[in-house]
């Protein structure tokens, strides 16, 4: 049988194409990777519902009436559910020396405007505000609680202040009261009730 060469011509364009053809081998190229990030492992921030009431500041007489009926002291945990700007967090710990406070409000714009208030005040070592749903918030380490919500609202949020809080803890309220849960105190300042309880013990709270 005879053979037949091949040509340089044809031996060169074999070889080119060869060295053009993909490798199995052949590493992937940065714009040829996946283009879905890897997964850093972090959760997605729970978005929140529309506040339930319209931001109304407390005055300051009141702010004052409150942190002393409810006897704001040294030492004291307070947590202001529906700070707003964050003036009784920051008033109890400025002027009644609290050990911490934390205000929590669903409004982002009300959480920036306490932040800056708090940095004002000097007070940001012992009070923070956090944009979160009060009522999905824990405040079980409380020893006085403030509020300025709706009737409502604090009907809604009264078997959670039983059921979580110690007994001896101290509520505040602001213009609105607890329904058949009779205060212990009740005072008027420049037109503004504010009332004020007691958590009893477990054994006689009340739902």
């Amino acid at each position: 049988m005879q053979f037949r060469r091949k040509s340089p011509a044809l031996a060169f364009c074999l070889c080119l194409v060869a060295a053009c053809a993909p490798s199995g081998a052949q590493s992937t190229s940065p714009q040829q990777k996946s283009a879905t990030p890897p997964s850093s492992g972090a959760q997605p921030k729970k978005e929140l519902r529309e506040p339930d009431v319209v931001y109304v500041p407390t005055p300051t007489a009141v702010v004052d009436a409150m942190l002393k009926i409810a006897n704001v002291k040294k030492g004291d945990v307070l947590y202001d559910l529906g700070s707003g700007d964050g003036r009784i967090v920051i008033t109890a710990a400025k002027e009644y020396g609290i050990e911490r406070g934390v205000g929590i409000d669903i409004n982002p714009q009300r959480i920036a405007e306490a932040n800056e208030n708090a940095q004002k005040a000097g007070v940001t070592d012992r009070v923070k505000f956090i944009n979160e749903d009060l009522f999905e918030t824990d405040f079980s380490d409380a020893t006085v609680v403030a509020l300025y919500l709706l009737p409502e609202l604090n009907l809604k949020l009264r078997p959670k202040l039983l059921s979580t809080l110690k007994p001896g803890t101290r509520i505040v309220s602001h213009a609105f009261n607890m329904g058949d849960w009779q205060p212990e105190k009740t005072i008027t300042v420049n037109g503004s009730n504010v009332y004020f309880w007691t958590i009893p013990a477990k054994s006689a709270a009340q739902n």
